[in-house]
């Protein structure tokens, strides 16, 4: 079985678009889909909602947000889980954690509670996994 990963918001987004991204990222993703060991975060869909207010993402999604969100789910194959009040708890108990991105804490607590490795560029979120708080690949 394949390594369980959550994917951040950009990650979703870069591989419903087909945009470049590591080799391990992408061998890990391909890995995992078939398997059903993909996942999204409603927070995804949450910060989604917010940054396609901006006309260039906007237009890189090309429509209503909440189609391209729905269709990248089921394209990907991923799984989504939802935020329940135990997890949303948690992104106030993270440990060392000094990121104040909102949604990148709600992945952060997801990834740990459903023991998943988070797919990210995020430079902060990888400098969290190399203290050891959570699993996190580079994309």
């Amino acid at each position: 079985m394949s390594q369980p990963l959550l994917l951040d918001t950009h990650a979703l987004i870069w591989i419903v678009l087909g945009s470049p991204m590591t080799r391990a990222a992408a061998d890990s993703i391909v890995a995992s889909g078939g398997d059903r060991a993909l996942h999204v975060s409603a927070a995804t869909a949450w910060e989604l909602g917010l940054i396609c207010r901006k006309p260039s993402v906007a237009k890189l999604i090309g429509r209503n947000p909440r189609e391209w969100f729905s269709e990248a789910v089921e394209t990907t194959k991923a799984r989504l889980l939802s935020l329940d009040a135990d997890l949303m708890l948690e992104v106030g108990e993270l440990p060392e954690l000094t990121h104040r991105d909102p949604t990148d804490r709600m992945l952060i607590a997801t990834a740990r509670a459903h023991d998943l490795t988070l797919i990210t560029r995020d430079q902060a979120i990888l400098d969290y996994a190399a203290l050891g708080h959570v699993r996190a690949l580079g994309c």
